[in-house]
C-alpha cells in the first residue's frame, strides 16, 4: 500500500518527519520551508533541487495516499504535517530511523544511531536494533536488511516505502557506500566522521533558523500589503 513512492514523495516524507522532531518549533512546514528542507545539502542522500512546483506534485501524491495533510494552523500561510505516526502506528524512535532511512538511503545500525540522535537518543546499537526489529516485522514491512558486502562487518538497512527499493537501487546504494568506505578507509563510523556529523547539524539549525526568518518576513510584508 505504502510502496511505489517517487524518490521526492520519499524525500518529502523524510524532510516532514525529521523537521518534527528535530526542531518542533518550526513544525508544520511552509512550502518555502519544506522546500528548503528537501533540498539541504547536510544530511541529505543524494542532494536533491527541487522546485516548489515539483513539491506540490509530491505533497499532492502524499496527500492521495493519505500520508500528509495541511495543517490547520496560519491563515495566510499554508503549512503542511505528514501522518505517518497515526497511518503505521508509529512511536517517536521508529519514526526518527524511518526518516533517517529516507532522507539517506541504505546505513549500517551505527549509522542509524549517530545521524538520529538530533532527533531521539539510543542509549547503544542494541537499542536501534530493536527499532529495526519492530520496523522490519510490522505490516507491512518498513524496512529491510540488505545482505552483507564483502569485506564488511556490518549490514546495512533501507526502507520499503520507495518504488526504487530493487536490485538496481540496492546496487546503486552498495556502490555509493563503497566509495565512503574507501575514503574513510575504515568500516565503523570514525571519530572523523561523527565530527562532520555534528558539522553538518549544526549548518542545518542555521539554515532552518534562515527559513524561520524568511517565512516571517514574508508573512509580515503580506500583512502590508
Amino acid at each position: 500500500m505504502y510502496q511505489q513512492l517517487s524518490p521526492v514523495d520519499i524525500r518529502i516524507l523524510g524532510a516532514l518527519v525529521e523537521k518534527e522532531l528535530a526542531t518542533p518549533e518550526y513544525y508544520p512546514l511552509s512550502l518555502n520551508a519544506l522546500t528548503n528542507a528537501c533540498n539541504q545539502k547536510s544530511n541529505r542522500d543524494p542532494v536533491m533541487v527541487l522546485t516548489e512546483e515539483e513539491v506540490v506534485q509530491g505533497l499532492d501524491n502524499l496527500r492521495r495516499r493519505q500520508l500528509i495533510y495541511r495543517s490547520a494552523e496560519g491563515v495566510r500561510t499554508q503549512r503542511y504535517c505528514h501522518h505517518l505516526e497515526k497511518m503505521l502506528h508509529l512511536e517517536r524512535k521508529e519514526l526518527a530511523v524511518l526518516a533517517i532511512l529516507l532522507l539517506r538511503g541504505p546505513q549500517t545500525i551505527g549509522e542509524i544511531r549517530t545521524r538520529c540522535e538530533r532527533m531521539v537518543a539510543f542509549a547503544d546499537l542494541a537499542a536501534v536494533e530493536a527499532v529495526m526489529n519492530t520496523l522490519s516485522t510490522s505490516e507491512p514491512p518498513l524496512v529491510t536488511q540488505l545482505a552483507r558486502q564483502p569485506g564488511r562487518k556490518e549490514c546495512r538497512y533501507i526502507d520499503r516505502l520507495r518504488a526504487e527499493t530493487s536490485e538496481v537501487a540496492l546496487a546503486e546504494g552498495t556502490m555509493s557506500e563503497q566509495r565512503e568506505g574507501n575514503l574513510s578507509g575504515s568500516e565503523r563510523l570514525t571519530d572523523l566522521e561523527e565530527k562532520v556529523s555534528l558539522l553538518e547539524q549544526e549548518i542545518s539549525r542555521l539554515q532552518e533558523d534562515i527559513v524561520r526568518i524568511l517565512d516571517q518576513f514574508d508573512e509580515f510584508k503580506s500583512q502590508l500589503e
